[in-house]
């Protein structure tokens, strides 16, 4: 019998996949994995969905592929990438937009410094003082519909939830980013805002051809609005589009 072999890039990726997990396996205690086995692949240019309930390791394994965490065991591959270091990779192509339920909002630090925070590695100390990076500043904020003169000089800790949610995808972006990652980016917000966020999300998908991963433990509601989704539980349940993957059977 004769086996054909499937051609890959030079980082063992196949071509058309910018991201590819393979057997990823992690747990924060001993012989207790949160992800078992875990291997998908992401397109270039897709948006995909992460779905399942608290526990599942939705956020786990988002923070594995940005090189937040190491796993116990399996291998984490891009598309195109040619550097030594994984991480000048993850630092230069993905924007990452964390849980906000997980930053400390007491920390007094304005809009500004907090979008500046994510060209920081680019220009240096206190990159928001610079000419260019505010004028892109202006033109990213005012993108996400929260721009003003006064907006920038506001702390943080004063604004709404989707205000605060729109301003960590305002740092992701400014680096302009080949994969935008976020995690439960609609948690904790009004449903009108829920629907902004995933507006702006689905503009940057189709019109930038931005690849976006996210998590959600919304099976229902946002689940079925996004183009691909994949159920997992610790393990991969099933995946595809959500009209055929969201049944009875996969969600219990």
């Amino acid at each position: 019998m004769e086996i054909t072999k499937i051609k890959t890039d030079s980082n063992g990726t196949t071509p058309g996949n910018l991201v590819e997990a393979s057997d990823i396996t992690f747990g924060y205690a001993p012989h207790k994995p949160i992800l078992e086995n875990i291997s998908i692949k992401i397109p270039k240019g897709r948006f995909v969905g992460l779905l399942g309930p608290s526990g599942s390791g939705k956020s786990t394994l988002l923070k594995i592929i940005i090189g937040l965490l190491k796993p116990w065991k399996g291998t984490i591959r891009f598309l195109d990438n040619s550097s030594t270091n994984p991480y000048a990779y993850y630092s230069k192509n993905i924007g990452y937009v964390p849980q906000v339920e997980s930053i400390d909002w007491n920390f007094p630090v304005t809009v500004k410094e907090v979008v500046g925070m994510g060209i920081w590695d680019r220009s240096g100390i206190a990159p928001w003082f610079s000419k260019d990076a505010d004028v892109k500043m202006g033109v990213i904020l005012d993108d996400l519909g929260i721009y003003n003169s006064e907006f920038r000089n506001r702390q943080i800790r004063e604004l709404s939830g989707g205000e605060q949610q729109r301003v960590f995808l305002a740092r992701a972006l400014i680096r302009k980013p080949t994969i935008l990652v976020l995690d439960e980016p609609i948690s904790g917000v009004d449903y009108n805002t829920r629907e902004k966020i995933l507006e702006i999300l689905r503009s940057l998908n189709h019109d930038l051809d931005m690849t976006i991963i996210m998590t959600t433990h919304d099976l229902g509601g946002i689940g079925k609005q996004l183009p691909w989704v994949i159920c997992m539980n610790k393990i991969v349940i099933a995946e595809g589009d959500p009209s055929l993957i969201l049944t009875k059977d996969n969600l219990l």
